[in-house]
């Protein structure tokens, strides 16, 4: 019998080119970077008063914001003082949102009380006040 030797070369190794491969990883991460979108917090911008202890804002919640001018905001709107009871009614009916009032460091506290107490009328079950920590 005859043997028959099979040889392996191995200085002819294939290398694979991975700069195509880079260049569409950086495409792709460029291109998501450039794509994304922020978002915003929704609201008016008002100074918090100062807490020792406060709870995490929930996310399901009815948010009324009182600017230092005595503006009622609701979903970026001036709804006024009025405006607060149709609003919680219409969105407490079918969940039992808990409704965050969130005053200006300088607002009005006959605001804020009228705004708690409308809040109150039209049905809202646990009403809280947003502060800074």
């Amino acid at each position: 019998m005859i043997r028959r030797s099979v040889s392996s070369d191995d200085s002819d190794q294939v290398d694979i080119n991975l700069s195509p491969m880079i260049d569409c990883v950086f495409i792709l991460l460029i291109f998501f970077i450039v794509t994304t979108v922020f978002v915003e917090e929704t609201g008016v911008e008002v100074n918090k008063p100062d807490a020792a202890a406060s709870i995490p804002l929930e996310k399901n919640s009815i948010l009324i914001a009182i600017t230092g001018d005595g503006q009622v905001i609701y979903g970026g709107r001036d709804i006024g003082v009025q405006g607060v009871g149709p609003v919680v009614k219409r969105l407490t009916q079918q969940d039992d949102m808990p409704v965050i009032i969130q005053a200006d460091e300088g607002a009005n506290h006959g605001t804020f009380a009228r705004v708690y107490g409308e809040a109150k009328l039209a049905g809202a079950k646990q009403i809280n006040f947003s502060t800074l920590r």
